[in-house]
């Protein structure tokens, strides 16, 4: 990734396979270690991150774009994309200010070339995407499987052994 400041390391999975529940466990062990993370989420939906009513919309549905909404909390910018078309990772690190944090976490952007940790159940049905993915260097399952040699195998159920491989041996810490 040409735009990319600081590592980058996606969570590449099928819909519904618990990326963002696995995200939400191991972001709070990797922040205990000093980390500042940030994070990028694909979405195949036409999300809202304001919501009809709100002042912000509005004005957005009149036709202004960037919006930026701003308090002492927190600050969103909306912007339209248009014509319509798929994001790719690189063009929105562009836009994403990397100066505050150590790692990119990215949930989603599964076909594009960077580092992936790749989630899989087999119970669900679906393909391994690391035989077609040559950047994907370990697997976090919920089942025993056989992997290449230069796969590490990942128990889902454990967020702290997950954390612990992106430490050591993703960024080389501890």
């Amino acid at each position: 990734m040409q735009h990319a400041q600081v590592p980058l390391l996606g969570f590449a999975a099928f819909s519904g396979t618990g990326k963002t529940t696995l995200l939400a466990q191991i972001i709070p062990l990797l922040k205990q270690h000093g980390l500042r993370i940030g994070l990028i989420k694909h979405s195949h939906h036409d999300f809202q991150i304001d919501q009809p009513g709100k002042d912000s919309f509005r004005l957005r549905e009149a036709g202004a774009s960037p919006v930026m909404l701003i308090s002492s909390h927190r600050r969103a910018i909306i912007t339209e994309i248009s014509p319509e078309r798929e994001p790719s990772l690189d063009d929105e690190l562009q836009l994403f200010d990397q100066s505050e944090v150590d790692l990119i976490l990215v949930e989603g952007f599964k076909t594009e070339p960077f580092p992936k940790i790749e989630v899989h159940r087999p119970s669900l049905n679906n393909p391994l995407l690391y035989p077609n993915d040559p950047n994907v260097i370990a697997i976090a399952t919920d089942s025993v499987m056989k992997t290449p040699d230069t796969l590490m195998l990942l128990d889902l159920n454990q967020p702290q052994m997950i954390a612990g491989f992106i430490l050591k041996q993703f960024l080389g810490r501890l």
